[in-house]
């Protein structure tokens, strides 16, 4: 979702189906709700208020789906509350719906609606992720036009392998004593893989 990304891509693969997929998507939520968490938790505690959001941090960015019996009975007592965290957890709950929809069209819908509510919503780093989520709509629409097959999730994977190698490795004095890092760090890979593969998602990172 990078802009001189986006460019470059446009430039040089202009044929390609760019996807934008629920990995990156829901990074971005998460980190738009953490914003909104840890700037009420603040404020909160300036005004000498009921600290409610205490021990939230890991809580909330959970799916519903994912919590344990304690936890959601956590959850069940923080809803009660009328704070900005509590309506943009469900926000981000609702935004959830959109994945179960396999129709481009469909999915279009529930995001303009989404992204409409959480315009009014008022609260700034939500309407900020619905202000890009309307700049990027057709490359998200192309998550559902490619049949919900393609997904960036082993990509980041495998780049967060490479980038823990490379601190690991801090030291080494060349490239080719790095390369044998990496394959004895990622292990059994297909054979398809081409070693120089490697090594090109190495100097994008660099």
């Amino acid at each position: 979702m990078w802009e001189p990304y986006l460019e470059v891509v446009q430039e040089k693969c202009a044929e390609a189906l760019h996807i934008l997929d629920r990995f990156q998507i829901v990074a971005k939520m998460n980190k738009a709700f953490g914003e909104v968490r840890a700037e009420e938790t603040r404020r909160m505690r300036r005004e000498g208020r009921d600290p409610a959001l205490k021990k939230s941090r890991r809580l909330l960015p959970k799916r519903s789906e994912n919590l344990g019996d304690e936890q959601r009975f956590r959850l069940r007592d923080l809803l009660r509350y009328s704070l900005k965290t509590v309506r943009a957890y469900l926000l981000k709950e609702t935004f959830q719906q959109l994945w179960d929809y396999n129709s481009p069209a469909w999915a279009g819908k529930f995001l303009d609606e989404w992204r409409r509510q959480t315009i009014r919503s008022r609260i700034e780093p939500m309407k900020k992720i619905a202000r890009s989520l309307r700049q990027h709509r057709e490359l998200i629409l192309n998550y559902f036009r490619a049949g919900k097959l393609i997904s960036s999730g082993v990509v980041e994977g495998l780049n967060n392998k490479v980038k823990v190698t490379m601190r690991k490795s801090y030291g080494f004095r060349t490239y080719r004593v790095l390369e044998l890092a990496l394959y004895r760090s990622l292990g059994r890979l297909p054979a398809e893989i081409h070693p120089r593969f490697l090594l090109t998602i190495l100097y994008s990172l660099m």
